[in-house]
């Protein structure tokens, strides 16, 4: 088998999720469609104490950019929502893989509550989707609570429960969202191909989201693979060999590991360079909380040696870095996380802590970059003036505070 360093392997996975190389043009809504095609699938999630998760992700890849294109992808179809590694958008193309698999195989837990709904409700699913035929798409905010009262998922009022039961099953579809609130209208509506689909078989499309995983992730290993549209159960090696004999996918071994790599045939250019040692990082970014480059704990230690943990639904106590804390990639590491927060009133974007990794130590030019990284994720985001409270280790803020001073006054 082919032998890739440590950092060849950690080259090969940036090139695929579109995170190797700075942005050399500024961001097109035709590049931010090829960033999603990239990585298959894009997690949503509405924390926004920074700008929202997903539009978080495509900034890491594409630089500064309109939030908008992406809302408009949306409306127009170009991509849709739906269940997969979580809630994701996913390109318009996929829409039959994802039915099928949410259909017939994902056991998902709003997917279940779905199900649970159409078996005890069911006349009043019905009667909801015959309001929506009769006047068109509807938020939940349409319908008001009755008891006064709202909460999380476990406080959905009816009609929320409803309309994500019905979602879940595929009889409506985001159409749209509004401030980042979802509008439901009939499936039909939303994707009319959707009357003639022919839906492809569970195993058939167990086996493209194998494909699909391998792909987006450039070089994993088989126990990683399944997370990734979150499939059951976890592979093996004797999982792939079908594809390895079909040439799909090359089996590599990668320094350090204990099992085999896996390299989807159409990275086979990429592999080629990465051996070659001709694949250079030179981004540096912030990356969400829930980017699929960090998504997978394992993953992410054994590729990056980033041991990282989402703790925003950790309570306040038993957090070690904070609420919602962004990885922070830098020339083909991740070298630390901060805890940031956007006050957008004020125009603030404060570094509540930043941490670097214990082993990491960087000169000054890297602190300078480190410092445009937090400028334009800032000004992106419309919270220019950059301030860092705190940093471990701590002689690292006087420093970042003085890269930060030609670019971010009142750092």
């Amino acid at each position: 088998m082919l032998e890739l360093s440590q950092t060849q392997a950690r080259h090969l996975q940036l090139a695929a999720q579109g995170l190797l190389l700075a942005p050399e043009r500024a961001a097109t809504r035709l590049s931010l469609r090829r960033c999603l095609e990239r990585m298959q699938l894009l997690q949503i999630d509405t924390i926004h104490v920074v700008a929202r998760s997903p539009y978080v992700v495509l900034f890491s890849r594409l630089g500064s950019y309109p939030v908008q294109w992406l809302d408009q992808a949306l409306a127009s179809a170009a991509l849709f929502e739906t269940w997969a590694h979580e809630a994701c958008f996913a390109p318009i193309e996929h829409l039959a893989l994802h039915r099928s698999y949410n259909q017939q195989t994902r056991r998902h837990w709003g997917i279940a509550r779905g199900e649970e709904s159409h078996e005890k409700q069911r006349a009043q699913l019905d009667a909801l989707l015959a309001h929506i035929a009769a006047n068109g798409p509807v938020k939940s905010s349409d319908f008001e609570r009755g008891d006064g009262q709202s909460g999380g998922w476990w406080g959905w009022k009816d009609e929320k429960r409803w309309l994500e039961a019905l979602f879940a099953k595929g009889e409506l579809m985001v159409a749209r969202r509004e401030n980042f609130q979802r509008v439901y209208d009939l499936a039909h509506r939303v994707c009319p191909a959707i009357k003639t689909m022919a839906l492809p078989a569970a195993a058939q499309v167990h086996g493209r989201f194998i494909e699909k995983a391998i792909l987006a992730l450039g070089v994993t290993q088989a126990r990683w693979v399944h997370d990734y549209f979150r499939l059951k159960p976890r592979l093996k090696d004797a999982d792939l060999d079908a594809l390895v004999e079909q040439g799909l996918v090359r089996r590599v071994q990668v320094q350090g590991w204990s099992v085999a790599g896996y390299v989807h045939a159409a990275h086979a250019g990429l592999l080629k360079r990465a051996l070659a040692g001709k694949l250079s990082a030179t981004h540096t970014t912030l990356l969400s909380p829930f980017d699929p480059l960090v998504w997978d704990r394992e993953r992410a230690a054994v590729m990056f040696g980033f041991d990282y943990r989402i703790e925003c639904y950790t309570p306040q106590a038993k957090r070690t870095y904070g609420y919602f804390v962004l990885p922070i990639l830098h020339r083909g590491q991740l070298i630390g996380r901060l805890d940031a927060k956007a006050h957008r009133a004020l125009g603030v974007f404060e570094v509540k802590a930043l941490f670097l990794e214990p082993a990491i130590e960087i000169n000054d030019a890297s602190v300078v970059e480190l410092a445009q990284a937090l400028t334009r994720c800032a000004v992106w985001h419309g919270t220019p003036q950059v301030k860092v409270t705190r940093t471990a280790p701590p002689a690292l803020r006087a420093r970042l505070r003085q890269a930060l001073s030609p670019l971010s006054p009142g750092a």
